[in-house]
C-alpha cells in the first residue's frame, strides 16, 4: 500500500490487501460507495460509485487511478476494479496517540484513547464532529450519518468522558480525523488516574 500511496496523481496502480471499512459506510459524507483496504505497509480509501458487498477482512485486489480528494490520497475505481480473492484476515487497528493522527496514519484503521475535549458539533447533512485528546494533541472524530442517524452514539461523547475510538484515519483538506465505522468503534473507558 505504501508504494501506491507514494504515486503521483493520475497514475494507475493495482493494490492488494484486506478490507478495513466496508463499501458505503461513509456514503453520506463521501457521496460514493467506497471502502478502505490496508496491508502491513499502510492503507488507502477506494472510491467506488457502484454498490458492492465486501466484508471486513476480505482479501481484495483493486485496479484504479490515484487521486487527491480534499487532499486525501484515494484510489478511484469502478465495479470491475475490485476483485475478491481467497483469504480473510482480521484487520486490527493501530494504536496511536491522538496527536499522531497525520499523513503517516492516513488510510489505516487506528485506535485512540483519551478524553472528549469539547462539545460535539453538528455538520449536517454529513455527520457530527467530536474531539478527543490524550494529552499529545487533539484529534477530530468525524462521525458520519447513516441515513439521518450517526454511526455511533454521539450522546455518549460529552466533554470529559474517557473513550476509546477506533476508526479510519482520513484527511479532509488541512485536517486529519478519525471516522468510526459503527457502534463497536466507541468504547467508554475508566477515566485516567489523577
Amino acid at each position: 500500500m505504501a508504494e501506491a500511496r507514494a504515486l503521483t496523481t493520475n497514475e494507475y496502480t493495482q493494490i492488494e490487501g484486506f478490507v478495513s471499512v466496508t463499501p458505503g459506510t461513509f456514503v453520506t459524507a463521501t457521496g460514493d460507495f467506497g471502502f478502505a483496504v490496508q496491508d502491513d505497509t499502510g492503507g488507502i480509501y477506494v472510491s467506488l460509485y457502484d454498490e458492492l458487498k465486501i466484508l471486513i477482512g476480505a482479501k481484495v485486489r483493486v485496479i484504479g487511478q490515484i487521486q487527491q480528494v480534499s487532499k486525501q490520497t484515494v484510489l478511484v475505481t469502478n465495479a470491475s476494479g475490485p476483485e475478491i480473492l481467497q483469504g480473510v484476515e482480521a484487520v486490527t487497528p493501530k494504536d496511536v496517540a491522538t496527536g499522531d493522527v497525520d499523513e503517516s496514519t492516513e488510510g489505516q484503521l487506528v485506535r485512540v484513547k483519551g478524553l472528549v475535549s469539547k462539545a460535539i458539533v453538528e455538520d449536517k447533512p454529513y455527520g457530527i464532529k467530536a474531539y478527543v485528546d490524550d494529552g499529545s494533541g487533539e484529534v477530530e472524530i468525524y462521525v458520519c450519518f447513516k441515513g439521518d442517524k450517526p454511526l455511533i452514539d454521539t450522546t455518549k461523547l460529552t466533554k470529559g468522558t474517557a473513550v476509546e475510538i477506533t476508526g479510519f484515519a482520513q484527511q479532509y483538506l488541512d485536517r486529519y480525523e478519525i471516522a468510526p465505522r459503527g457502534t463497536a468503534d466507541l468504547v467508554l473507558t475508566p477515566p485516567p488516574s489523577p
